[in-house]
């Protein structure tokens, strides 16, 4: 029988951060004086650091500015994450009940490394999991399908038989392009902008293990 299993993005999702994520951009590209605001964030939220400064800069950023950007921005946001990001509702009931029905668990965030390892052990959730990989070191991030495609060859499962749970339109977009089924959440964005996923929900309180079912039956 082959394998089947969920992937899930990390932030807006399971984790909730954005408002910290927000003032961690605030507080490190003041310091480099570009300006952002809420609606900015509202447009680069989910994309890797380097895409997001592309977007802000108007052209890729010089390695020294992504590194120095990025660098003060992360350490802001991990400074506060530890104290004040939580699970989003629904995200460790669902996580429990999924893992228990016997699907394969991972997360595919766009975030670094070190900022996915805090969140899951801030959530305690990574017992469920049987990979957890970054698209930081990707050349290119979501919509891009790569670190999708990375996350199934990691639990050896055909993307066919992957569903994404997502939050963001690039991210639905790359679980598309990866031949991936996806669930969305409109925790972050209007539902609107998610409508070409499979499956679209207010939040995880309203998925259940039936959902994942129904859209593996689909042809």
């Amino acid at each position: 029988m082959v394998s089947r299993a969920v992937i899930w993005d990390l932030d807006g999702v399971l984790a909730d951060t954005a408002d910290v994520h927000f003032c961690a951009w605030v507080t490190a590209l003041a310091e480099w004086e570009i300006p952002f605001d809420r609606a900015t964030f509202d447009r680069v939220f989910g994309m890797n650091n380097r895409n997001t400064l592309t977007d802000l800069l108007g052209r890729p950023p010089e390695p020294r500015e992504l590194a120095t950007i990025t660098g003060r921005k992360e350490h802001f946001f991990r400074l506060e994450a530890s104290r004040l990001a939580r699970p989003m509702p629904g995200a460790l009931c669902l996580l429990a009940e999924v893992g228990a029905s016997g699907w394969l668990q991972a997360i595919a965030s766009s975030a670094p490394q070190a900022n996915i390892n805090l969140l899951v052990d801030k959530l305690g959730i990574r017992n469920w999991l049987g990979a957890i990989l970054s698209g930081e070191d990707l050349p290119t991030g979501k919509p891009d399908p790569m670190l999708f495609l990375e996350t199934a060859g990691a639990l050896q499962v055909p993307p066919e038989h992957c569903i994404v749970v997502e939050d963001a339109p690039a991210g639905v977009e790359a679980a598309r392009s990866a031949g991936m089924r996806c669930i969305a959440v409109a925790t972050t964005r209007p539902r609107a902008a998610l409508a070409i996923a499979d499956l679209l929900f207010d939040d995880l309180t309203q998925v259940t293990t039936d959902a994942f079912l129904e859209l593996m039956g689909r042809e």
